[in-house]
């Protein structure tokens, strides 16, 4: 316990990066989803191809891969480019822009596949009958669409999040002091690394246990009026 208290600070301060982590990648995750679920769905021949590619080589590709070949395949690109056009080569990449970065592009794979299957679980015709009613698309999509989409997307954007959240610890691999760094650091120092492994794997499962229940109760919001199941 004295351990404990003697490294706190750098444990606080690596579990608020962690969630400044995940949170971004999140963000960055459910956009690219967005995008790449109307790229599928409306975006022609060759936007679907183009995303089916995307979500196909994302999901295939073991995530810690993905995070080394951004962080430091990145940092190669980023400075063969400014050597050949004659710029001084001397960038790097952080490893906070790099994990997120990383983990927003492979969870939008992810979430790209599951806001496709929840826009596809509306019926056509709703959108039609708002149509004839005089509505227009964004009106539409907002009213109609938006709002059963959220509901048929949210246990699968529920799992996505909890496995995100999980996989911030792989960015420690490439410096990142976030939580797992700062549990490993401190148990090497004291040479109790099971302690402090502990103690991180007990505010990751703080973190999900939060995120579960907050987005439990955001489901049954949605669910209103609706038979729904349990997450």
């Amino acid at each position: 316990m004295e351990a404990l208290i003697a490294y706190a600070r750098p444990l606080a301060q690596g579990a608020v990066v962690t969630v400044g982590l995940a949170v971004l990648s999140l963000a960055l995750a459910t956009l690219l989803g967005g995008l790449g679920a109307y790229g599928r769905l409306g975006g022609g021949r060759f936007g679907a191809w183009l995303v089916f590619i995307y979500t196909t080589i994302v999901r295939g590709i073991p995530d810690l891969v993905v995070i080394l070949l951004v962080y430091f395949g990145g940092q190669r690109l980023v400075n063969t480019l400014a050597a050949a056009l004659g710029a001084e080569a001397g960038f790097q990449v952080s490893p906070f822009v790099a994990g997120t970065v990383s983990i927003g592009f492979i969870y939008g794979a992810y979430l790209t596949e599951t806001f496709r299957g929840a826009m596809l679980s509306i019926p056509k015709g709703q959108a039609e009958a708002a149509w004839a009613f005089g509505m227009g698309r964004l009106q539409t999509f907002m009213r109609i669409t938006a709002p059963q989409m959220v509901r048929y997307a949210l246990p699968g954007f529920t799992n996505n999040w909890l496995v995100l959240i999980k996989a911030t610890a792989l960015v420690s691999l490439i410096g990142l002091q976030e939580m797992t760094y700062a549990g490993k650091q401190a148990g090497a120092a004291t040479r109790s690394p099971l302690l402090f492994l502990l103690f991180t794997a007990s505010l990751f499962l703080v973190y999900t246990a939060v995120s579960l229940f907050l987005l439990r109760k955001l489901t049954a919001r949605f669910s209103l009026g609706t038979r729904r199941g349990t997450l």
